[in-house]
């Protein structure tokens, strides 16, 4: 049965998906057909001459398809550029090897011209070759415990041979072996181990080894079977080997080993233990990284002992890299091991090998057959802003991927029906791009060449001056590009005297853009567009527009109001920056019936409190001034008739505190005990009535009281001293004594001026 691989590329290029359930054209600003082209894949462009109005923005030539057409736009006049799938080089499936170079897939190579997120799609097919060449490595671990093995492989030659016959009439085999670095802790670098590495018993031991090239590529089983039974076993200390050495060498010495150029490449690995990668080698101070480079002469790696064991990931690459296929054939003890490895590198099966290798043909002809027969396409080079996916779609398909796209259990000769590969680019490139694709394990490439285009082909008029635009100008895509000296959407306005530069500076706000970019300047004046909602822009430079006011319950001005230069205009009855709120007070209500107690705006029925004062109700102040200080001086001249506020009393204190001279306190709170500006204590309490600076004051009144002949440092009030007058000529008389009299005196401080 013939089976092709029509695989369907669509390039999806600045998208936001791989598809989108209604076509939108999401716009920013558009003063041309390529800037609508490059806004999204689904914008397309109107050219028509008298499409837009007089002052309209010709932005709204750009919408989808289906929204010119609904505003009267001829379906003949839309422009929208396609992408070009352009097939250069498309040789013919030549799925029988004859002797000739084989084709299994076509086309070669493809150059897709795109529009930004615009899908596009083609046809790769691949047919299973008959007798495709095969060169086949056999690369054996000749540790001790491989010794069974190696015995049995010795005598396998021909049996090898007859296996990749029934495959081919073109292959070819090749040889090598492996066991580890030798240094320690891997090898007994003694000098008589190094030498003898194998116990004393064993007469044929070779010296201590890493990897050795035994045996290049050849037709000939004698020769196979000659320089396979010149090999003895060989040893060292530790249990995982140096396999994956072995690999990397095999895999890029190409000449050494014989790979062809046109032929399916298979390692075939068997070994009895585990594998050192890359950082083992530090515990032989091995620091340096494998560089994925041949290091070998005289089919001896030469870097074994210098150089670090290559990762699983290098290793993974460079046999992609190279086209060959793994075929791990290892005991059951380490199957689970290799099992795990095979995820890791792509095109590889695992075979359990008897423990002396006796099934070894029949698990490499087995595992061939599964390699060969599933087809898996995947990409090299994709740029980063490229995403691919396959959807495979045969007899036997795997599911869809971003990686690769697989066919399982393809017959020779068989044709696999179609991949469909879906790939989005997601910015607008600049520059040519590409990226490969290849069936894994197989030579034949198919190379993507990406560039975008964003040019409108439009049928421009062939009159340099044209009517549409006043004579004075020609039409690009409908619009019309005035000549030197005129401007305006129709080229209506000549520059006169002035130059266009001097006219443009006047529709400029602040240096910015012309009108904002929302409008033509018209002989030095802004001529505002339409908005897509049909209101206008408006103001001296185009800057407002009543489509973008803050919105509540997802309308604008909460269905409120009118938005009126980008703030809502509410209507009676309701408040708010988004007209959200009822009009009402009465959540800002206080007990006195006053709104936020005079010390802030009721907004949306809550107080919005001024400078420290707190909601909810802006009651107290944190951080405000202490009003006992602050009204000290008021309280002195009201209270007191003193102070600095004496003489204008009533005029800076009234507005904000009256006060009265009480016995005793009704007020509750805090109680201000403070020294006047003669040093004497007045107690007073203080109200804060509602409104910032309002105030009401108790001033304890001290002159009813009986006074007690207390003398301090402190004070001695003026009401004291008229009493203590009528007791001093008491005192006088009883202390006639005139020291007793003069100590007496001294404990008084000065007596204050009159008045």
């Amino acid at each position: 049965m013939d089976c092709c691989v029509p695989l369907l590329l669509a390039l999806l290029l600045a998208g936001n998906g791989w598809c989108q359930q209604e076509e939108v054209c999401s716009k920013s600003v558009i003063n041309s057909c390529g800037d609508c082209i490059r806004s999204g894949p689904h914008c397309v462009w109107c050219q028509q001459l008298n499409f837009t109005k007089v002052g309209a923005q010709e932005a709204v030539r750009c919408d989808t398809r289906a929204q010119l057409i609904a505003r009267g736009c001829p379906v003949e006049e839309i422009i929208a550029p396609e992408n070009l799938v352009d097939i250069v080089e498309a040789r013919p499936l030549n799925a029988v090897f004859e002797g000739r170079e084989l084709v299994q897939m076509s086309p070669q190579r493809i150059n897709l011209k795109m529009r930004p997120g615009l899908p596009s799609s083609f046809n790769v097919s691949f047919k299973r070759a008959e007798g495709y060449p095969v060169d086949l490595y056999y690369l054996m671990d000749l540790s001790y415990s491989m010794k069974d093995d190696l015995a049995q492989v010795k005598g396998l030659g021909r049996d090898l041979f007859r296996a990749l016959n029934k495959i081919t009439q073109h292959g070819q085999i090749g040889f090598g072996a492996f066991v580890d670095k030798t240094v320690l802790p891997y090898t007994n670098t003694n000098k008589e181990k190094l030498e003898k590495p194998c116990d004393q018993k064993d007469q044929q031991c070779q010296p201590a080894f890493g990897y050795t090239h035994v045996l290049s590529m050849t037709k000939s089983a004698d020769e196979f079977g000659k320089k396979v039974s010149e090999q003895f076993i060989s040893g060292n200390l530790d249990s995982p080997e140096g396999s994956l050495d072995a690999m990397m060498q095999a895999a890029v010495c190409g000449e050494k080993i014989g790979w062809r150029n046109s032929s399916t490449r298979l390692i075939v690995l068997t070994t009895d233990a585990g594998f050192h990668m890359a950082g083992d080698g530090k515990l032989a101070g091995i620091l340096e990284p494998n560089d994925k480079q041949c290091h070998m002469a005289r089919n001896i790696y030469t870097k074994s002992s210098e150089m670090d064991y290559p990762s699983v990931g290098q290793l993974a690459t460079v046999l992609e890299k190279n086209n060959i296929q793994l075929i791990f054939a290892v005991t059951k003890n380490v199957e689970a091991v290799y099992k795990e490895l095979s995820k890791m590198i792509p095109k590889s099966e695992v075979g359990t090998l008897q423990s002396d290798s006796s099934n070894v043909v029949a698990l490499i002809e087995n595992a061939y057959n599964r390699l060969s027969s599933k087809v898996t396409l995947s990409h090299d080079n994709l740029p980063d802003d490229v995403r691919v996916v396959y959807t495979p779609m045969c007899t036997n398909s795997g599911p869809p991927g971003e990686n690769e796209g697989v066919c399982d259990n393809v017959g020779v000769q068989e044709q696999v029906r179609s991949f469909r590969s879906h790939l989005m680019q997601h910015v607008h490139t600049v520059e040519p791009d590409s990226f490969t694709i290849r069936p894994q394990g197989i030579r034949d490439t198919l190379t993507v060449m990406l560039s975008t285009t964003c040019d409108c082909q439009c049928e421009n008029p062939s009159e340099e001056f044209h009517s549409h635009c006043n004579y004075n100008g020609s039409t690009d895509c409908g619009i019309c590009r005035c000549r030197e000296g005129f401007l305006g959407q129709f080229c209506e306005c000549s520059a006169g005297v002035k130059d266009e530069q001097s006219l443009q500076q006047t529709c400029r706000r602040d240096n910015g853009t012309v009108c904002e970019g929302r409008g033509d300047c018209v002989c030095g004046r802004c001529q505002c567009h339409t908005t897509e909602s049909g209101t206008s822009y408006h103001g001296e430079f185009c800057e407002c527009d009543d489509d973008h006011c803050e919105k509540f319950q997802n309308k604008q001005c909460g269905g409120n109001g009118k938005c009126n230069c980008g703030k809502c205009e509410c209507s009676d009855g309701f408040e708010g920056s988004a007209c959200q709120c009822k009009t009402s007070q009465d959540g800002c209500r206080t007990a006195s019936n006053t709104v936020c107690f005079g010390r802030g705006d009721c907004e949306c029925n809550r107080c919005k409190c001024h400078g420290g004062y707190q909601p909810p109700n802006c009651l107290t102040c944190l951080g405000c001034p202490d009003q006992c200080q602050a009204k000290l001086n008021c309280i002195e001249c009201q209270g007191f008739d003193s102070g600095p506020f004496k003489k204008n009393c009533s005029e800076a204190c009234s507005a904000s505190i009256r006060s009265n001279l009480v016995q005793k306190f009704s007020l509750s709170g805090k109680e201000c005990h403070r020294k006047d500006s003669e040093g004497c204590w007045i107690t007073f309490k203080l109200d804060q009535l509602p409104g910032k600076d309002n105030y009401y004051a108790e001033i304890y009144d001290m002159r009813g009281e009986r006074l007690h002949f207390i003398v301090t440092e402190d004070c001695v009030s003026r009401l004291a001293w008229e009493r203590l007058g009528i007791l001093l000529d008491v005192l006088k008389e009883v202390y006639r004594d005139r020291e007793v009299w003069a100590s007496l005196l001294r404990l008084l401080p000065p007596r204050p001026s009159p008045g």
